[in-house]
């Protein structure tokens, strides 16, 4: 391994604004609002802000999962919040989300309006409300639950470990690489011996559980995060490889990773989603996306 030039930390830390490579722009040391922006309010009782990053994912697939088993008061309005653009430091945001991530929801089908913020406690949050995909049974619930928050605990070392070391950062460094790129593959195996002996990531039935673990980990073994398929040997991971085909096929889950893309081909992007219909009505859309 080669050895950089050695880092002396000083005593204390101070904020470099052009530190963060690609996300240099929007990566502060603070949190709060950056400037007074209203958030908009459709007219179903769900309003989504988000984008269709992995954690955006699986929110509106989630969405469109219940929507698809007839749940018609999932029906939702999911509103584009452009993170490279700060968007998610507007006051509305952060009054719904402080921590300035996205996907964040609100809820308006009750008597007092309820905000939910990350993407682990809106899946749960949603499923609890319409009694889907999430067992009931003790034993089931508790595996499901405990595989929903392992992907919330270990996607962070394959996103902003891995990824953004092998994708983004300005410098590549090998140790930093290497150690990203090796906990990523435990995850993979982790998966994988899983996936070996059940058919879905909690059991024999789809849930919440998948839906959270799938942009991440089926997003990468199918090629789609940073490049780095070949790089991790995805292919040997076969029985993720059978699970991210067979959750890839579904038609709520096609759905669900269109809404909020701003990146892609064209015809896999739907920038704001406000009626089902809208699926199909999509030209207005690319030609604003052509335009841009």
């Amino acid at each position: 391994m080669t050895n950089p030039s050695e880092y002396l930390p000083p005593k204390v830390w101070t904020w470099h604004s052009e530190n963060g490579g690609k996300f240099a722009n929007i990566n502060r040391p603070i949190a709060g609002a950056t400037h007074d922006k209203d958030l908009p309010v459709g007219r179903h009782p769900l309003q989504l802000y988000s984008l269709a990053t992995p954690n955006g994912q699986k929110v509106t697939i989630l969405l469109e999962e219940l929507l698809a088993l007839g749940h018609t008061g999932a029906e939702y309005d999911a509103w584009l919040i452009r993170i490279g653009e700060g968007e998610q430091f507007g006051s509305g945001f952060v009054s719904v989300n402080p921590n300035s991530k996205i996907p964040a929801l609100m809820d308006y089908s009750g008597p007092k309006p309820i905000r939910v913020f990350e993407s682990g406690a809106i899946l749960q949050y949603l499923a609890e409300k319409f009694g889907a995909f999430l067992p009931t049974e003790p034993a089931a619930r508790a595996e499901c639950l405990s595989w929903l928050f392992w992907q919330m605990g270990s996607a962070p070392y394959l996103g902003g470990g891995f990824g953004h070391f092998y994708a983004y950062a300005p410098t590549r460094i090998e140790y930093a690489i290497d150690r990203f790129a090796m906990e990523t593959k435990r995850q993979l195996d982790v998966l994988d011996k899983q996936l070996a002996v059940s058919e879905y990531i909690a059991g024999s039935e789809y849930s919440i559980a998948d839906m959270a673990i799938w942009p991440w980990y089926g997003g990468l073994v199918k090629g789609r995060l940073y490049e780095a398929a070949e790089f991790l040997s995805v292919q040997d991971y076969r029985h993720v490889q059978r699970w991210a085909d067979a959750i890839d096929a579904r038609p709520a889950v096609q759905r669900g990773r269109m809404v909020n893309r701003v990146s892609g081909e064209l015809s896999s992007q739907l920038r704001e989603r406000h009626d089902a219909s809208d699926f199909d009505t999509r030209t207005q859309d690319k030609l604003t996306v052509a335009s841009e």
